[in-house]
């Protein structure tokens, strides 16, 4: 066959990887992946971190495997594992979660997001509105769904929203509003004037707010804040989060979603027949994790703090401009003084000049909008302290005075 037919095509044209000619490109990650392979860089560009996680939640895991814990776990997840979950939302947030009803576990937030995308989008008139630039499964399951993508433009500097943008951009088709917050790739989080216009929008225009909070625990500047505890919002919020980030365990893919009962089983209903289950030994690991003390948490947010400032003034002794991040994993920096006003080309360069692999904004951004991200790009900071500081060294090579 020279055509093969099929939803990749237009999943693989989502996420901006369908060439004109049908052939399916690699991802960024992929390519520059490869070049720190190929050159000894140090690699800034996947954004997973290259040290383990508490060892109580280490050790929870081997505990499971070496008691037998090794088959199919329930379809909505161990009964131990949801009632942590629910814990968790009511400690940190105040929300009350019925574990028995409104909880999913998911391989990872992933899944949650594609699952929730598949079973709520109903038409291809359905929109689905992100902000931009955004996570790239999100284009690409939008598309896999058959329904629109709006997009709204984060704004340099702090990467906030227009709010008029906002509201002209939802509208009686959008049947999902996705917010990332904090936000991968740049790092923002929304403040609460960008937060409640998403719950009057949502209320408005009959909308589903879908919230990916996986960074949840990774938030500098105070608290995080999630969408569901605003006044209107929990009725319509299905609120997804993960493992991952918060417990350095991102192979394990245990991440899980919890919103109304009726959202919850219309997810389940698709969820069941993509996974169908996950992680049987991970998950009471993770339930352990997630009733670690709060001196966890705080730690392990002011650690990844440090690791940004680090790498931030090495970047900025190197001569970009960088915009500091409120969560997350990554720092966003322009590297338009470094003759980087092509990021895409600067960072296929940037290994060979400097031995780092970074990844360009562009990457996250619809063919339309890559000329108001041209020059930026990201970095990840959840790696070990001595690597960033090898990164460092070597980002000295990029400086103005040494060429």
């Amino acid at each position: 066959m020279d055509v093969i037919p099929g939803a990749w095509r237009r999943t693989a044209a989502g996420a901006g990887l369908l060439s004109p000619d049908g052939q399916v490109a690699p991802t960024i990650f992929a390519e520059m992946s490869a070049a720190a392979l190929r050159t000894g860089s140090v690699n800034l560009g996947q954004g997973f971190p290259d040290e383990d996680g508490p060892a109580q939640v280490l050790e929870a895991a081997r505990d499971a495997i070496a008691a037998g814990v090794n088959q199919y776990p329930p379809g909505r997840g161990t009964a131990d594992l949801l009632a942590a979950i629910s814990e968790h939302q009511r400690r940190f947030y105040g929300l009350v979660v019925d574990p028995a009803s409104e909880v999913i576990v998911t391989a990872g937030a992933t899944e949650a997001l594609t699952a929730t995308l598949l079973a709520l989008i109903d038409s291809p008139d359905d929109e689905v509105l992100v902000f931009e630039p955004y996570y790239d499964s999100y284009a690409a399951v939008v598309a896999l769904a058959g329904a629109r993508l709006r997009t709204v433009p984060l704004r340099v500097p702090g990467f906030q929203p227009d709010l008029d943008e906002l509201a002209d951009a939802v509208n009686d088709r959008t049947r999902i509003i996705l917010i990332n917050d904090p936000h991968n790739p740049t790092g923002a989080v929304f403040g609460p004037e960008v937060l409640a216009e998403v719950v009057r929008l949502a209320n408005l225009h009959d909308a589903v707010i879908v919230t990916d909070e996986v960074y949840e625990h990774l938030a500098f500047d105070g608290p995080h804040v999630p969408i569901a505890t605003l006044s209107g919002a929990a009725e319509r919020t299905l609120t997804i989060s993960s493992a991952g980030k918060t417990f350095s365990t991102t192979g394990w893919k245990i991440g899980w979603v919890h919103g109304p009962a009726a959202l919850i089983t219309a997810v389940l209903t698709v969820k069941q027949f993509l996974t169908y289950v996950n992680g049987a030994p991970f998950q009471p690991a993770v339930a352990v994790g997630l009733r670690l003390p709060d001196s966890y948490f705080a730690d392990a947010a002011a650690a990844l703090l440090r690791k940004h400032e680090l790498l931030g003034g090495a970047l900025r002794s190197a001569g970009f401009e960088v915009h500091s991040p409120q969560g997350g994993y990554f720092t966003v920096a322009d590297a338009t003084a470094l003759g980087g006003a092509d990021a895409a080309a600067f960072c296929r360069a940037l290994p060979d000049r400097a031995g780092v692999v970074a990844i360009p904004l562009s990457a996250f951004v619809s063919p339309e909008r890559q000329s108001s991200y041209a020059g930026l790009v990201r970095f990840a900071a959840c790696k070990r302290v001595e690597v960033l500081e090898e990164a460092a060294r070597r980002l000295t090579a990029l400086r103005p005075s040494d060429r």
